[in-house]
């Protein structure tokens, strides 16, 4: 998906009420490719953060 088209789904559905709507940008791009795996792991982590914040948060 092309990042602007990401942006505007955000936008699109914080203006429809669904105020919680993150959106994560890679500035770095790349799709995970051999090197480094930190900004892997990094991401990873920030997925399951989002994920424990999401399923455990109060309504």
């Amino acid at each position: 998906v092309h990042p602007g088209h990401a942006r505007k789904m955000a936008a699109r559905l914080q203006e429809a009420g669904h105020a919680r709507t993150l959106f994560f940008e890679e500035t770095e791009g790349g799709h995970g490719g051999r090197g480094d795996r930190r900004p892997q792991a990094a991401q990873t982590a920030m997925k399951y953060v989002f994920l424990q914040r999401a399923l455990t948060a109060k309504a």
